[in-house]
């Protein structure tokens, strides 16, 4: 298993300061992996008050992006770090950026389970996304530890577990398309539930994307636009 841990500077603060930014990446990982729960369990529920809690909490993850983004800036300015730690400056921003999405994304869920949650409820009580949420929810999780570990192989494990999302979520789309075919009185309810599982499948990607930034981390090596094949290849070498 390919690991690598942080730089050690002669200056206690800077090692400080760049442990300070991959804590506060993990600390807002957390909270999007929290809006996501929340955003499916209200959507499941038809829970209109944690659907509300979802949105309202969107801006945390905004301040953190932003508060995240300075901080990493500033590093720049004042260390101009080289090497493994330049690396580390981009991935954090890079993967700041990605965290923000998710939680872009939780929140469409919020407000489309409080559109949900006024329609006639269906029998399995939305359980196909509640799985996708699931995956989702575990793709982002174990790309954060990834993170935290510094682990390549584990960064590959999150982008293969993003083919099996990808197919869940064609398989809900053709689902949805059959029930609006079946019955037109179901179509408004039916996009709610097409746009949910969306925003599902986005999250997903950006989970990926999250990984592939870990392999850069750690290899120095660019895997964005690349097939899965060739992104093991560099995780192992």
């Amino acid at each position: 298993m390919e690991k690598t841990s942080l730089s050690h500077h002669i200056s206690r603060q800077f090692n400080e300061e760049l442990e300070d930014i991959r804590n506060k990446v993990l600390a807002m990982g957390g909270l999007v992996e929290e809006q996501i729960e929340n955003a499916i369990t209200a959507l499941v529920n038809g829970d209109t008050e944690l659907a509300e809690t979802v949105i309202s909490r969107d801006y945390q993850v905004n301040a953190l992006e932003v508060a995240i983004d300075e901080e990493s800036i500033q590093i720049l300015a004042r260390r101009q770090p080289a090497a493994g730690d330049l690396r580390l400056i981009v991935a954090v921003i890079k993967t700041i950026t990605d965290l923000e999405r998710i939680g872009d994304q939780a929140e469409r869920i919020g407000r489309m389970a409080i559109h949900l949650a006024e329609m006639e409820r269906p029998k399995n009580q939305y359980s196909e996304l509640e799985h996708l949420g699931v995956q989702v929810r575990k793709m982002l999780h174990n790309a954060l530890d990834a993170f935290a570990r510094m682990d390549t192989e584990a960064a590959v494990a999150v982008a293969q577990e993003d083919i099996k999302v990808d197919a869940e979520y064609d398989a809900i789309m053709r689902q949805m398309i059959t029930f609006m075919m079946e019955d037109p009185r179901n179509v408004k309810r039916t996009l709610d539930i097409m746009w949910s599982a969306r925003a599902l499948e986005r999250m997903g990607d950006h989970a990926c994307n999250i990984s592939e930034y870990i392999i850069y981390l750690v290899k120095g090596k660019d895997v964005r636009h690349t097939s899965l094949a060739h992104m093991e290849k560099e995780a192992r070498d």
